[in-house]
């Protein structure tokens, strides 16, 4: 990425291979002017009594939908730390009440967000409450997890939106409305769209909040379909050995 011009939009270049023309980007969301998410984002960023920490997977912060950097200019009290566990000195402060959002496990259960909200476990009412999360592909997710989980254990609860289904086939980025990042199973959804959800529960304006995020998600979305294609599902290739076990 080359230097910031004096203007407000930057410029970088393609791949020689897509487009040999430099494309415009915003110095303020760093998206692609055409796709510039300016209009949606709040004038200042949204305050949260929740302190949100986002671990992101360094190769997470190269995709070009990762919604991370979208949280970090809409709330104020969010933090993003780029690395592949969360260490002692990420989370300093044991005395706030903490949750990170991942689906269960055999070894690790956990609280789905309804049950937060109906039997308030943390008293995030009246507590200010730390809210990890981690980013990347959902196998990057869960090295990173199970990576931290000395860290976490006996510090974080782990909570798991509602709806997750690990034998379900995946949606899309947004409620199925148009797909542009593959998700591996039901329930799962973009960071931005977690975090909106979570929030939404556990601060106490947290339908306005859920509903600004939710709208720039959306129109992140609206913006992409015009330059994406749709995804077409792959077909399952059986290993050599089974396919000539498959074979009449």
């Amino acid at each position: 990425m080359e230097p910031e011009e004096p203007t407000a939009i930057r410029t970088t270049l393609d791949s020689p291979s897509l487009s040999p023309q430099p494309r415009q980007i915003c110095s303020t969301c760093d998206r692609p002017f055409l796709v510039c998410l300016c209009h949606a984002l709040p004038t200042t960023p949204l305050p949260t009594r929740t302190k949100v920490l986002i671990l992101q997977h360094p190769h997470e912060s190269r995709h070009k939908l990762n919604t991370t950097p979208l949280i970090s200019k809409s709330l104020q009290n969010a933090t993003i730390i780029s690395s592949r566990r969360l260490q002692p000195h990420h989370v300093a402060d044991h005395s706030t009440p903490a949750i990170y959002l991942f689906p269960p496990s055999p070894s690790t259960p956990t609280y789905a967000l309804s049950e937060l909200q109906s039997s308030n476990l943390l008293n995030y009412q009246t507590t200010p409450l730390l809210l990890i999360v981690f980013d990347g592909t959902w196998k990057h997710a869960k090295e990173m997890v199970s990576a931290s989980e000395g860290v976490l254990k006996g510090f974080a609860l782990r909570v798991s939106l509602d709806g997750v289904d690990e034998n379900a086939t995946g949606g899309s980025i947004y409620n199925n409305e148009l797909v542009l990042r593959k998700e591996p199973f039901g329930g799962c959804v973009s960071t931005l769209e977690a975090v909106a959800r979570c929030l939404g529960v556990i601060e106490p304006n947290g339908k306005l909040i859920e509903e600004v995020l939710i709208g720039i998600l959306r129109e992140m979305v609206r913006l992409q379909a015009g330059f994406l294609k749709p995804l077409k599902p792959r077909p399952k290739l059986l290993k050599k050995s089974k396919q000539k076990d498959s074979e009449p």
